[in-house]
């Protein structure tokens, strides 16, 4: 069964996807839909271990575009996308796990 999911991008997750290249944006927006509509895989959507942080994920042209992400369980199906980066290296840069758990704990408090 598969389950309809709202993403919402933050005005930071916002701005980074609009500082890509056109077919990047579009890349990334097509991936957001797919997950939306309910196909979710860890090719597009992981959870990063010990954290409450997702990844959505974007491969083009050999790069790897990632927006942090987070489950906000008060409202069903709603996953907030904090912000954005270009994935440089095999693991997520801690700084952008802690910022990402950052935007969430502000986010929560409201």
């Amino acid at each position: 069964m598969k389950r309809e999911i709202k993403i919402i991008l933050s005005a930071e997750a916002h701005k980074f996807v609009y500082s890509q290249p056109m077919n990047v944006r579009d890349k990334i927006y097509f991936n957001i839909k797919k997950i939306e509509t309910g196909f979710v895989s860890k090719e597009l959507f992981k959870k990063l271990e010990g954290t409450d942080i997702w990844e959505l994920r974007t491969e083009y042209e050999g790069n790897a575009y990632r927006i942090l992400a987070f489950w906000d369980k008060r409202k069903n199906s709603l996953v907030v996308a904090t912000h954005g980066f270009v994935k440089k290296t095999m693991k997520t840069p801690p700084k952008e796990i802690s910022k990402a758990e950052a935007i969430m704990k502000e986010y929560l408090k409201k």
